[in-house]
């Protein structure tokens, strides 16, 4: 089932578009926690400069 959904992100529009984790820290506790988004490619470097 794996490799069917592997393959259909792979065709088409699917390869434009990249999942991008984030560990942000909380000014106030100083604990870690991670921001998830799928942003298209040419907007990656722009997701982790904020």
């Amino acid at each position: 089932m794996a490799k069917r959904v592997v393959a259909k992100l792979q065709d088409g529009k699917g390869r434009h578009y990249a999942k991008v984790i984030k560990m942000v820290k909380s000014p106030k506790t100083g604990a870690y926690s991670f921001k998830e988004m799928v942003v298209h490619n040419d907007h990656v470097k722009d997701f982790l400069k904020k």
